[in-house]
Order: C-alpha cells, then structure tokens, then sequence
C-alpha cells in the first residue's frame, strides 16, 4: 500500500495556502519522503508582505496581549513535545536526545520573551542645560520582520527570531530552511492556535534565490533576522541599504585546553561537542589548542571518548552522530578532509563517509591554507593543535576571520578574567566548550561571523525603534 503523504501549506494572512508546486522534504536516515510542501509564488509572497504591513498598521496585538499568546505557545509546544522532537530527528537529522533538548530550548525561548513584554519601556532623560523641557523616551515596533532560518536547529532558531519579535508587536514573514521546513510550519500551526492575530505570522517556504530574493529587495520590510553563511550575509547587507539587519553567520570556533586544566573532564566534555548534530552548529567545536605540556594526556583521552561515540540512526535514542543534511555535504567535507590529508595533515580517526554519514574525524598537523583550518567545516570534523605560552593560543584563536566564541579550560582566576579581553570573539566561556549556549545569553559575533545579537532581551532591543520626546512645558 502506497503511504500518502500530506502536503503541508503556506501559511499567509491567517490562512493555510496549497499550491500546485511542490517540493519534497527527506528523513535524512532512511531517504524516505517525510514531507511534501508547497512553493510560494511571487504572488504569494507579495500578499505575505501586503497582509503583514496592514496588520503592523491596523491590527492591535498589545503587550498584555502578546505575553498570553507567547506563553500559550509554550503550553503547546510542551504538549506537542514528542511529534516535534520526531520531525527535527527525521528532517534535520539529529539525534533524538538532543531533537528533545532542542524543543525544551523553544520552550524556555517563548517564556522569555513572553517576559520581556512587561519590560518594553522608554526612559525619562535628565535635562540640566535647557530650561522648560521635559525630555523621555518611548520604544515601538520597527515594523515588518523578515526571519530567515537555518537547517540545523529548524525550531529553536525560528523561534530566536519569531519570539522576540511578537514580543516586540512585529509581525514576521518566516522564510525556513528548505530541507527542513516543516518544524516551522508546525510551529506556525501552533502561533495560529495560541491566538496570533491574522497577518502577524506568514510562513513562505522556497528557494533563497527566488523567495528570499525577493523579500530582500521588498522595501516595505523593516528589519531582516537571518542566520547561515558570511556570504549570503553580505549578499543581505548590500542589497538592503540601509534598512536594518541581525546577522548571526559563520564561525570556526577554538576551546583552549590549557596544562593547569582539569585534562580528562575537558576531553570527555570536547568529544561530545565537536560532533554534536554533526558539527552542524555555528559554535561547534572546529579547533582544540591544547599545551604541550598535556599533550598526551589529552590525546589519549580525548580520542577515547570519540572512539565511544556511536553513529547512525537519529531516532535510536542511544545515538550521539547521525547523518548530514545531504550527500551532498558529506562529498564536500570527505574533500576538505582529502585535501588537508594530501597537503599533510594526519587523520587520527574517522574519515569515513557512508552516504550522508560522515564519521568523526580528528585531524592533527593541519595548518593555514587548510579548507578544514580556514573555513568553516560544519561537519563533524575537528583539528586539534598545540602550543607552548597561553600568548601563541591567543594567537591561534584570533588568527581566524570568524569571532563568535571561544572556550578556554584553565584552574588560573586570572587568566579567565583576562582572556575575553584578548579574544577577538562575541562570547568566551570559561571552562567549558566553545559550544555553549544558553537561549537567555546575548549570543552574536565580530568579524564574519556577524553583527547584532540573540536572546529574548537582546534580540527585542534590536526590533524597536526609540523614539524621542520633548515636552515644552513651558509652552
């Protein structure tokens, strides 16, 4: 018997849309169709914004208002916990454990930005040089909010933009990754559900080249959410002049491991991280600086704990590895890795690839010039090097055109409140991985890695403008 496959819609001024076009979504394990989902026209997109534009200027969605819906989607993210956590795992490929961890994120997010809606005031202006003025400040929304998402967290990363922008009083056009679109058109069902007024939630799924191209060259848009690569950000930032936008893009993140550190807890720990969802995170762990002086008892450890990280299937619970997004990233990465091996790099595990599995792979005696040095590998893949003064380490770290985060693992009060000073990155965290985050955290980078930053109280700063007020009361 053949399985019919329901086609999930667009979602555009309160209503569910199906088109003609359609593409299909694949459970990146098994190769099976997941999902089938519906193209927007050019049309459909211009309504999208037409009806987004009419509910910023008519339709009223209040502070008190919006914390009620925001907390409401939390409840139905809570009771829907289990069927999202299965779409992220089949439709992004990650392992169900952290599929979960990723829904628990979403929750939390929309919590806090619910209390965030209490707190959108302005600020009275002390006025000692002008007499009979009284000066104070009032925040309001930008206007329409384009959020344009990622693969590799399909929920919570739509909900880092969607959240703080309803909580701001935007409405927000979601144009979702491709390959994993349905987790946003699931949330969108549950946005509809809590009460979102129409036109304050639109879902337009299609290309970059065609959808995003076109919302991007929309001037009727006001402030542009986008996470993915330098390029495309730069691509965002020209084109749209001087309308405004929060970019979170590449990285190349380091953990040092310094010689006074607890060794074996920071091995255990970096296994884990550098092959989290694949090494598909902006901060996953791509480069391990350890001292010289443990050198080998880091190697030693840290190769164990790879070595007991188990690949395959994302809804077996106990998997730590599942595939890539595509094919066609694991051929890319099995080239990087190829190249650097050519050029003298040693692999001292992994390098293997199955389909869209690639195995963890650890790289030693890489250098500059190195693909999987220099860029960003977003794959399971991590280099490890090694240095004498914790100056060449500060070095190394910075010697990169990314600056999200860095980690550091040292017992040296000192050095930990000295080091973020010396990092030329967003965030530093002290004796853990560079791949921690926390969603109430300002969380952005420096350099090609970005501008602005995530987090509810963060990100809804970005999405008011402030407006100024003069009261002659003397006049």
């Amino acid at each position: 018997m053949v399985k019919t496959m329901e086609k999930q819609k667009l979602f555009i001024n309160g209503e569910w849309v199906a088109t003609e076009e359609t593409y299909k979504i694949y459970n990146k394990y098994s190769g099976e169709v997941f999902s089938e989902v519906s193209l927007a026209s050019p049309d459909l997109v211009n309504k999208a914004v037409e009806s987004a534009v009419y509910a910023h200027k008519k339709v009223s969605f209040s502070p008190e208002s919006r914390h009620a819906v925001l907390i409401r989607v939390a409840e139905l993210l809570k009771q829907n916990r289990d069927d999202f956590a299965n779409t992220i795992a089949q439709e992004g490929g990650k392992p169900i454990t952290d599929a979960l961890g990723e829904v628990n994120r979403s929750i939390a997010t929309f919590e806090m930005a619910a209390e965030e809606t209490k707190k959108l005031v302005g600020e009275i202006i002390p006025n000692y040089n002008v007499q009979g003025r009284f000066l104070y400040t009032i925040k309001k929304p930008v206007g329409v909010v384009a959020a344009i998402t990622p693969f590799n967290f399909p929920l919570n990363l739509v909900v880092h933009k969607v959240a703080p922008a309803l909580a701001a009083g935007n409405p927000v056009i979601i144009k979702p990754a491709s390959d994993t679109a349905t987790s946003a058109i699931k949330l969108c069902q549950l946005l509809e559900e809590a009460g979102v007024p129409k036109g304050y939630i639109q879902c337009l799924t299609g290309g970059g080249g065609t959808v995003g191209e076109q919302l991007l060259n929309d001037e009727r848009i006001a402030h542009y959410t986008f996470t993915g690569s330098p390029a495309v950000g730069k691509h965002i930032q020209k084109t749209i002049g001087l309308r405004k936008a929060t970019l979170e893009l590449g990285s190349n993140s380091a953990t040092i491991v310094h010689g006074d550190s607890e060794v074996e807890k920071a091995a255990e720990r970096l296994a884990k991280m550098a092959f989290a969802n694949a090494g598909q995170i902006c901060i996953s762990v791509q480069r391990i600086l350890v001292q010289n002086s443990v050198k080998e008892q880091f190697m030693e450890a840290f190769l164990q704990y790879v070595s007991e990280l188990k690949v395959g299937d994302p809804l077996n619970p106990e998997t730590n590895v599942g595939p890539m997004i595509s094919e066609k990233e694991a051929n890319r990465i099995e080239q990087w890795v190829n190249e650097a091996q050519q050029n003298g790099a040693s692999i001292l595990t992994g390098g293997k690839r199955i389909g869209n599995i690639y195995y963890p792979t650890v790289l030693t005696d890489v250098k500059k010039g190195m693909k999987v040095l220099d860029e960003e590998v977003f794959a399971p893949v991590v280099s490890v090097l090694f240095y004498d003064s914790i100056e060449d380490a500060i070095e190394l770290v910075n010697d990169s055109k990314y600056g999200l985060q860095a980690g550091i693992y040292t017992k040296d009060l000192n050095l930990s409140y000295k080091i973020p000073h010396l990092l030329e990155v967003g965030g530093v965290i002290i004796n853990d991985t560079c791949c921690f985050r926390t969603d109430q955290m300002p969380y952005g980078g420096v350099k090609e890695s970005g501008n602005g930053k995530e987090g509810p109280a963060y990100a809804i700063q970005e999405l008011l403008e402030t407006v100024t007020v003069v009261v002659n009361v003397e006049g």
